[in-house]
C-alpha cells in the first residue's frame, strides 16, 4: 500500500472520529459553555491563568506530544505498517482521546485538579495517596528519559564549552533551543504584560524562529554531557515555578509551530516523493506475531504509547491545561482533537521509518528520532544534497524541542502531585501545612527532589528506563481511564464508553509488567543480572502492586454505584 493511500486513509479516519464520536461524547457528559471555568473563578497568575485557545492548544499539543508518537511507532514498525497503523487510529480515537478529553472534563469541574484529586472525590483519599505515589513514579520515569533525550541532542564533547562557528547538528539544535527560551519570555512579557495581541505577536514570534534557525545553523553552542544535565536540570526547576504565562504558555505555543511545520513538511515530502521517485515506501503490512520487541500483545500496545494512548496526557490535562481553559467549549479541540493529531504524527512517523526501513532495521541510525528525520530528509533529495541535511538539521531540531517542552510540563505536575501527597484534606495548598509536612510540600522541595533523582537516573543513561517508562505510562492510562469513570458513575453520567479501553489497558500493561518481572527474575536466578536489572525488577514490582490495589479500589467503586443506582 503506498504511503498516499496510508496517510489519507488515517487523515479521513480521524476527521471522522473526532466529528461524530467527539461530539457525542461531549453531549453525552454535558460540555456547557457558559459555565465558569477554574481559570476564570480562581485566577491567580501562576498557574490558574486564562489563555486563548490557539495559545492553549500550543502548550497542550507541544506537551503531550514530545518525542513519544516518534519513538514509539517507529519502535513498534517491526510489526508491520498495519497493526501500527490500526492501533493508532483505532486507540487515538477510542482509547486515548477518550482519555485526554474525560480527563480534561473531569478536572475543569474539580477546581482545575489532579487526576488524585479526582479520585479522592470518587474513590476515597487511600486511592488518592496510592495514585499520587504511582503517578510520581511516573513522573520520574518522564523526567529521567527525557533528559537523557535532550542531553543526547544537545552534548557534543566533555570538556568542551563556548560558541562555534563551523556547528554541528547538536550544537545547532542546542543554540537554537537556548534563544528558544529567551524569545518565550520576551513573547510572554509582550502579550500579557504590554498589551500586544496574539496575531501580531504570533507573527513576530515566526519571524524570530525563522532567524533562530538561520542563526544557529552558522553558529551553535558547545558543552558536554553532564554540563547539559546540569543545566536542564535547573532550568525545568525554574521553568516549573515561574508563572506559566511568562515562560510554559508562551514556549510550548511558539514550539508548537515547529510540530505543525515539521507534520506540513512530512505530508508535502510523502506526495512528492510519490510523483519524483525520491523515496519509496517499503516496510512490509504484517510481520509476523513475534518480533525482537515480543509478541505483538503486548508488545505493540505498550511501545507505540503517545501515538495511540498515553497516560501522561492525563496528568498534563489534568495538571496545566485545565487550570488555562478559557471556556468549556474549547475541551473537545483542545483534550479529543489534540490526540488525534498526535495520532497522525504517529502515520507519518510510520511512514518516514518506511523510507529507510532496510537501513533502520540494521541499526543504521542511533535513534528512531534520526530515523524519523531520515526518511523525511530522503523524501526531498539524496543524502549528500543540501536539502537533505537541511531538512534532516530541522526535524532533528524539532524532536529535541518537544522532548524539553515534555520536561518543562511533567516537572510542573511532579510540583502540584508532590505537595498533594502531604496535604491533608482540609488543607489547600503548601501554606495551610504544618510542621514537616509544610517543608515537605513546599513547592521548591518537592520539584528540586524529583528533578535531582530524575536528572542522576538521566544522566546514567540507562536504556531500561525507557523501557520501563512505556509499560509504566500505559498503566497510568488505564487507571486514568478508571478515575474518570468512576466519577462519571458518581456524577450519574454516562460513564460505559470507558469501560473497554480500561479494562483492555489494564491488561496489556500488568502483563507486560509480569513478564518483565519473570525475565528479571530468571536473569538474577542464573547470575547474569546487572544493578539495572534490579532496578527494573523493584520498579516494575512496585508498579504492579500499586496498580492492582488501585483496581481493586476501582471495583469497589463501580460496584457501590452500581448498587446505588439499582435503588
Amino acid at each position: 500500500m503506498s504511503a498516499i493511500l496510508i496517510i489519507l486513509a488515517a487523515i479521513v479516519l480521524l476527521i471522522i472520529g473526532y466529528v461524530f464520536y467527539g461530539n457525542w461524547l461531549a453531549k453525552q457528559w454535558g460540555i456547557d459553555p457558559d459555565r465558569k471555568t477554574p481559570a476564570i473563578e480562581m485566577e491567580d497568575g501562576v498557574d490558574y491563568v486564562a489563555a486563548k485557545p490557539a495559545v492553549l492548544m500550543g502548550h497542550h499539543f507541544s506537551s503531550i506530544a514530545g518525542a513519544g508518537p516518534i519513538n514509539g511507532p517507529i519502535q513498534a514498525s517491526v510489526f508491520g505498517w498495519l497493526p501500527v497503523f490500526l492501533w493508532c487510529v483505532i486507540g487515538g480515537i477510542f482509547f486515548g482521546g477518550l482519555q485526554d478529553f474525560g480527563s480534561l472534563f473531569a478536572s475543569i469541574r474539580h477546581g482545575g485538579k489532579s487526576v488524585g484529586e479526582i479520585i479522592k472525590d470518587s474513590m476515597g483519599e487511600k486511592a488518592q495517596k496510592l495514585f499520587t505515589i504511582f503517578a510520581l513514579l511516573v513522573l520520574l520515569l518522564v523526567i529521567a528519559s527525557f533528559v537523557n533525550v535532550v542531553a543526547g541532542t544537545f552534548f557534543t564533547a566533555e570538556g568542551s564549552f563556548g560558541l562555534t562557528t563551523s556547528p554541528t547538528g547538536n550544537q545547532t539544535t542546542a543554540m537554537i533551543s537556548l534563544l528558544f527560551i529567551v524569545l518565550a519570555i520576551v513573547y510572554g512579557i509582550l502579550t500579557n504584560r504590554m498589551g500586544l495581541q496574539v496575531l501580531p505577536a504570533t507573527i513576530i514570534g515566526i519571524v524570530c524562529i525563522v532567524l533562530m534557525i538561520v542563526f544557529g545553523l552558522n553558529v551553535g553552542f558547545s558543552m558536554g554531557r553532564v554540563g547539559w544535565i546540569v543545566f536542564i536540570g535547573a532550568y525545568i526547576i525554574v521553568a516549573s515555578l515561574v508563572p506559566v504565562w511568562i515562560l510554559l504558555q508562551p514556549r510550548d505555543y511558539l514550539s508548537s509551530f515547529l510540530l505543525y511545520a515539521m507534520m506540513a513538511v512530512a505530508i508535502v515530502g510523502i506526495f512528492f516523493s510519490a510523483f519524483a521517485g525520491t523515496a519509496t515506501f517499503a516496510m512490509p503490512a504484517f510481520t509476523g506475531w513475534s518480533t525482537k520487541i515480543g509478541t505483538l500483545f503486548p508488545a505493540l500496545f505498550i511501545t507505540v504509547a503517545c501515538g495511540a494512548c498515553s497516560g501522561f496526557h492525563s496528568l498534563i490535562a489534568t495538571g496545566t491545561s485545565s487550570k488555562q481553559l478559557a471556556n468549556e467549549k474549547d475541551a473537545k479541540p483542545i483534550g479529543y482533537g489534540s490526540m488525534l493529531i498526535e495520532s497522525a504524527l504517529g502515520i507519518i512517523s510510520l511512514i518516514a521509518v518506511g523510507m529507510v526501513y532496510s537501513k533502520y532495521l540494521n541499526g543504521e541510525f542511533g535513534s528512531p528520532s534520526a530515523a524519523f528525520a531520515g526518511g523525511i530528509a530522503l523524501m526531498f533529495g539524496t543524502e549528500t544534497s543540501t536539502v537533505y541535511g537541511v531538512i534532516y538539521a530541522l526535524l532533528t531540531l524539532a524532536v529535541s524541542v518537544f522532548a524539553l517542552t515534555s520536561l518543562d510540563t511533567g516537572t510542573r505536575l511532579s510540583r502540584f502531585m508532590f505537595s498533594e501527597l502531604f496535604l491533608k484534606k482540609d488543607e489547600m495548598t503548601w501554606k495551610d501545612a504544618k510542621g514537616v509536612r509544610k517543608v515537605l510540600a513546599h513547592p521548591l522541595f518537592g520539584t528540586t527532589f524529583m528533578v535531582v533523582i530524575g536528572c542522576i537516573l538521566g544522566g546514567l543513561s540507562l536504556s531500561q528506563i525507557w523501557g520501563l517508562f512505556g509499560a509504566a505510562n500505559q498503566l497510568l492510562a488505564g487507571i486514568a481511564l478508571m478515575a474518570v469513570a468512576a466519577w462519571l458513575g458518581n456524577a450519574g453520567k454516562n460513564n460505559k464508553m470507558f469501560f473497554i479501553p480500561m479494562i483492555f489497558m489494564l491488561a496489556a500493561t500488568l502483563t507486560s509488567l509480569c513478564m518483565t518481572i519473570v525475565a528479571k527474575i530468571k536473569m538474577i536466578g542464573g547470575g547474569t543480572a546487572a544493578w539495572g536489572d534490579w532496578f527494573q525488577l523493584l520498579f516494575a514490582a512496585a508498579m504492579v502492586i500499586l496498580a492492582v490495589i488501585l483496581v481493586i479500589e476501582g471495583i469497589q467503586t463501580f460496584t457501590a454505584a452500581s448498587k446505588k443506582q439499582k435503588k
